[in-house]
């Protein structure tokens, strides 16, 4: 059966996030040649101008993110720093298109994403970005394989490409042996690496990483932030835009260009690096 919802749904977050996308629908994918030039004509993979994301409870208006303008320039390496509560993971969530905001826009590869319907939405979220989450999100009765196959699916991916580009993602990571495991037979970090094939196997421009060491030992935590600065700048080849949550300072000041400290939904302070 053919999948039309082009999105990246494994998991209950994701699955609410759908709403935007859950009618039968036949989107045309833009090419990355044609998202790589629209970032390089302004130099900014991301450029959010003063965005808001108020929520309602009860009598109160929480703002999880306020008035927030930040411009990530393609191919940086940026960190959002700060407390649980303070706007980071709800920022990550308007990037990626996961949330929409109340006020303000949000230009990812020179496209509003604020002004998107539905199905544009869909579609940035499974050509434009991978994502990877602290929790892995494997699905457990799938084979790592199966996993990493999934975002191909859903972008209609024609059959006899995905094998390839299942092994490059997996060989990526280093977990080019166990494309026959079930999630439940590998450790945390290997978990993760496998998240991360899953994200980088529709070959996005755009990396987000939610706490993506949070479930993880220091040294496996050390391992999987090399990798994503592997990723981030490789040895050979194009590198990628990073856009990581952490409240980890050391990891961010080890591994970023830049960091963004959130503080009440708002920046309150700025720190280039490199």
């Amino acid at each position: 059966m053919r999948i039309k919802i082009y999105t990246f749904c494994l998991c209950e977050k994701l699955l609410a996030a759908a709403k935007f996308a859950m009618k039968p629908l036949r989107v045309i994918l833009r090419t990355m040649n044609v998202s790589e030039n629209a970032a390089s004509r302004n130099g900014f993979a991301v450029r959010a101008d003063r965005v808001s994301r108020h929520y309602k409870m009860g009598e109160a208006l929480i703002r999880a993110v306020d008035q927030i303008s930040l411009e990530i320039r393609a191919g940086e390496f940026l960190a959002l720093l700060g407390a649980s509560g303070s706007g980071k993971s709800t920022l990550l969530n308007l990037i990626a298109g996961l949330d929409r905001p109340s006020s303000g826009a949000i230009l990812a590869q020179g496209r509003d994403l604020a002004a998107m319907s539905s199905e544009e939405l869909a579609s940035h979220r499974s050509q434009t970005i991978g994502i990877v989450f602290q929790s892995f999100q494997l699905l457990p009765r799938m084979t790592l394989e199966e996993n990493v196959e999934l975002p191909l699916r859903l972008a209609e991916v024609p059959r006899g490409e995905r094998p390839a580009r299942v092994r490059e993602a997996l060989d990526r990571v280093g977990l080019g042996a166990r494309v026959k495991h079930r999630p439940t037979e590998l450790s945390g970090g290997e978990q993760q690496r496998a998240a991360i094939a899953r994200a980088l196997v529709n070959r996005p421009m755009i990396l987000l990483a939610d706490e993506p060491t949070g479930n993880l030992d220091t040294k496996t935590g050390e391992e999987i932030m090399n990798l994503i600065a592997e990723i981030h700048r490789p040895p050979s080849g194009p590198g990628r835009t990073v856009i990581m949550v952490t409240h980890e300072r050391g990891l961010a000041e080890r591994c970023a260009d830049r960091i963004v400290t959130l503080s009440d939904g708002a920046i309150s302070r700025e720190e280039r690096l490199r």
